[in-house]
């Protein structure tokens, strides 16, 4: 299996531990991420057109130390099953800055990589507590982020006609119903500076949305196990994450 984000760092946390996690669930997949910090669907959209070539390549969790455009990724790095298309963090529960970004790159995935499903990764809210600048937009309100980031993913899916990588609603279900992620009964964040995903509970919990959203592997079956965590932990987070999304 292959798969390229083009992405930033949330899409950074996604991938981080994928490539790892799926080979414990005997399943070789490559992921391939194209890195800005930060960039948007309006960014990426224009890096397009321009074929600039900024974007950090990193495959696997790691940085090649190369540079490559959106277009070189499509065209020169083989064949994918799935591309990912998300919006940076800080826009997206806009629904106005979507469009017609994202239909513009969808487009040219589908041109050029044209037996790839192109789906999206649904990022997460911030922390109750965030000192990001941009939580003010949403009244610095963590639900009413959720809510307004759930409605734009849904329309963008929608529009496309593509699927949803539900990382955002599990994030908020966990922090929800699982009294250790419940900042208010004093359980741990899911992030690590208040937006990007803990090391290593955040970024593992996103692999296994993506392992069971994309290739039907059991979250339950994953028994890679980062640095820092222990297999009791491993073992619960798994179960929970399985539950959530066997529900959904």
């Amino acid at each position: 299996m292959r798969s390229l984000s083009i992405g930033n760092s949330f899409s950074q946390d996604a991938c981080a531990y994928l490539h790892k996690a799926a080979a414990s669930a005997q399943t070789d997949w490559e992921c391939v991420n194209l890195y800005i910090g930060g960039c948007s669907l309006e960014y990426h959209a224009e890096n397009l057109r321009e074929n600039r070539q900024n974007y950090a390549l990193e495959i696997n969790g790691e940085d090649t130390g190369r540079k490559i455009s959106v277009s070189d990724a499509l065209c020169t790095l083989g064949d994918f099953d799935f591309i990912t298309l998300q919006q940076a963090s800080h826009f997206s529960g806009m629904k106005e800055t979507y469009f017609p970004f994202i239909r513009e790159l969808y487009a040219a995935c589908r041109k050029y990589q044209p037996n790839a499903e192109i789906v999206i990764h649904q990022t997460w809210a911030f922390e109750e507590d965030s000192a990001h600048e941009a939580f003010v937009n949403y009244g610095s309100d963590q639900k009413r982020m959720y809510n307004s980031l759930c409605s734009a993913y849904a329309d963008a899916a929608n529009a496309l006609g593509t699927i949803i990588i539900p990382v955002g609603d599990t994030i908020q279900y966990l922090r929800e119903n699982i009294i250790d992620f419940d900042r208010r009964k004093g359980g741990a964040p899911l992030t690590r500076d208040g937006f990007h995903l803990s090391i290593p509970e955040g970024r593992f919990i996103a692999s296994l949305v993506w392992l069971e959203t994309l290739a039907g592997i059991d979250a339950r079956d994953i028994s890679f196990l980062p640095d820092g965590m222990t297999e009791d932990r491993r073992i619960t987070l798994a179960k929970a994450v399985h539950s959530f999304l066997k529900g959904k």
